[in-house]
């Protein structure tokens, strides 16, 4: 099982097996390269952990720990989580500011006890038949346990067709689930019937009901203090660290704190394609001149692409959601030839509001109060019209669509449908598949404070589903090239206090995060903090009316693939048909169905050899 995860710890490695209990571990050594060895155990050997992550306050919390009697043999965090649960028992995480999932065993309870961070920065997987607990890093080390086969969970396949994840406690998976953010389990052999019992010990707190009364520089002026703070923290590291660099605001931002706060040249790494329209390139070398960087650049095209997704899916266990994986890798590796640590640019738009999606949900809304005073018959009528005009281009029909000429009122076609989607409901039902119970887990958390603001309704739920798999995403894809990526944003104080920041301050004149832009406008050029966001875009949409993508489309029309089993493959064909001749954009849905039956080779069917060959480099990008 750790051979399997080896990636994710390549400079050592160890176990520990007594009674019903075996641990093991592999290291990647940041902090106390020579003592930090795991399993570890504490003074007298009762306790013994496994963990991954970092505590960026353990040396804060060493000094009580130490005055209460703890003896350290080390300088690592993990030996303060160890000290921490003896003196404070489940309730240490409650202390921890960090990323971390770890199972402490308790040798004379006989009782495990796991743990994951509150944001879900680090993952945690595991398996229980009533007889067998089973738990790990990544899937595919639960998969070489003899006792666990690989079989899908139908019931979460509509939420991947549309999503292209799973966000609730389940996995694609059968039998496999994760232990959410925020969450703690126990399990205690010695009782008559043993089972897992989970806890949740944080969550994303509610905006206070009576707005602070504060002027918008006090806001602005705190939001960079912590900013600073939740960075400096970041920097803590025994080897060399670096900075992923999109040219955006976000990574931008804390390259130009790091620099201020080492006083050396930041080593910065950015992605981008050939295809010059969606790179990024020019923006990240503005920023690296004007602080100064050491950096360092990887260029993408059609063939490395897709002959890096079989191997990516492997890594991520489960289908890629988003191209910006692949990409995300290639930054990855490059990265790891200079250093062993990145910061990253994550979060800041589930905090405050970046995504043009908020606001024109709002507009939206705004919208239909007028539009809705028209007939109900009227409206359908002039959504049909546009869905099925050749008047108007594939790109014109589809942004008229995702307006409220396209849409209902509910949350669930407004929204969701409206950006997250790649097959609705709907569109499932078009490709032969009775989807249902597809929001089911974003619905839970948007329904789950109905009397709280729409803004904070609409960023919780993000932050519960959406983010989670962003972070997901984020440690599969740099620790599969033996990096670690922190992710500054994150810290739990700092979006504490993004809950309390009055919306008007996130969103202002239809814009999002500007405490954020204001807080750091004396660190970069007006036109990085205030460009339009791209987000990692990728070339998909060509790439998949070129020519030489035919061995693609082979490969998810095979009727031995996973998708045959599901899916009216004739419904396909015609979908693959309409993006080809220019008819409609099916990116998104292409993108789905291709991972999904690359995915049901890797890990279901057994049929790899089929994408050696639609993936040979003759075929792709030739």
């Amino acid at each position: 099982m750790t051979d399997a995860i080896h990636h994710r710890g390549p400079d050592g490695f160890g176990y520990f097996h007594e009674g019903p209990a075996l641990l093991g571990h592999r290291r990647l050594s940041i902090v106390d390269l020579a003592a930090g060895v795991q399993p570890m155990y504490n003074e007298d050997h009762n306790l013994v952990i496994v963990y991954n992550g970092e505590i960026f306050n353990h040396a804060d919390l060493r000094p009580a720990l130490e005055a209460a009697g703890h003896r350290y043999t080390t300088r690592c965090d993990t030996e303060t989580i160890l000290h921490a649960y003896e003196e404070y028992g489940p309730a240490c995480v409650e202390r921890f500011r960090g990323m971390f999932a770890f199972a402490i065993w308790d040798r004379a309870r006989q009782k495990l006890f796991c743990a994951r961070d509150r944001l879900g920065i680090k993952p945690f997987y595991y398996f229980w038949n009533g007889t067998l607990f089973a738990f790990a890093s990544e899937i595919k080390a639960l998969l070489r346990h003899p006792a666990i086969s690989a079989g899908l969970d139908e019931s979460q396949l509509s939420e991947y067709m549309a999503f292209g994840y799973v966000s609730g406690e389940q996995t694609l998976f059968k039998g496999i689930r994760k232990l959410m953010p925020g969450h703690t389990l126990e399990l205690t052999t010695r009782d008559v019937s043993p089972s897992p019992r989970i806890q949740r010990y944080w969550d994303v707190p509610l905006p206070p009901a009576t707005e602070e009364r504060r002027d918008d520089r006090s806001w602005i002026e705190e939001c960079r203090e912590r900013f600073e703070e939740t960075v400096r923290m970041r920097l803590m590291s025994d080897v060399p660290l670096g900075m992923f660099l999109s040219g955006g605001l976000d990574s931008s931002a804390i390259a130009a704190l790091m620099k201020r706060m080492t006083g050396s040249p930041v080593k910065t790494f950015a992605v981008g394609y050939a295809e010059r329209e969606f790179s990024e390139l020019g923006y990240a070398r503005q920023v690296a001149d004007r602080i100064g960087s050491d950096h360092h650049e990887v260029v993408i095209g059609m063939d490395q692409f897709f002959q890096a997704m079989p191997s990516l899916i492997w890594h991520q266990d489960e289908p890629l959601a988003w191209p910006s994986s692949v990409s995300l890798n290639f930054v990855s590796k490059l990265a790891a030839a200079h250093v062993k640590v990145v910061l990253t640019g994550e979060g800041s738009d589930e905090l405050f509001a970046g995504y043009g999606r908020y606001n024109f949900y709002r507009k939206n809304l705004a919208a239909l109060k007028y539009y809705s005073l028209l007939p109900q018959g009227g409206r359908r009528l002039i959504r049909q019209a546009l869905e099925q005009t050749t008047l108007l281009s594939g790109d014109m029909r589809r942004k008229l669509l995702h307006t409220f000429l396209g849409r209902d009122e509910s949350i669930e076609s407004l929204y969701l449908e409206n950006f997250y989607c790649a097959f609705s409901e709907d569109g499932q039902h078009r490709l032969g598949y009775p989807g249902r119970g597809a929001y089911s887990n974003f619905m839970r958390h948007w329904e789950a404070s109905p009397q709280a603001p729409l803004l904070h309704r609409l960023l919780y739920a993000d932050q519960k589903t959406y983010l989670v798999e962003l972070l997901m995403k984020q440690d599969r894809m740099s620790m599969a090239a033996s990096i670690e990526s922190r992710v500054p944003f994150l810290d739990h104080t700092f979006v504490e206090f993004a809950t309390r920041v009055p919306d008007r301050l996130k969103l202002r004149g239809g814009v999002g995060k500007y405490i954020l832009k204001s807080a750091v406008a004396d660190l970069l050029p007006a036109d990085i903090i205030h460009r339009k966001k791209m987000g990692f875009p990728t070339p998909l949409s060509k790439w998949f009316r070129d020519p030489s993508a035919e061995g693609l489309y082979q490969a998810i029309s095979a009727p031995d693939g996973l998708l045959a089993g599901y899916f009216d493959m004739k419904a396909v064909a015609a979908l693959i048909g309409r993006h080809r001749s220019g008819f409609e954009d099916a990116t998104d849905r292409i993108w789905r169905l291709l991972n999904f039956q690359m995915w049901g080779d890797q890990f279901i069917v057994g049929k790899t050899e089929r994408w050696a060959e639609a993936l040979s480099a003759p075929v792709i990008g030739q």
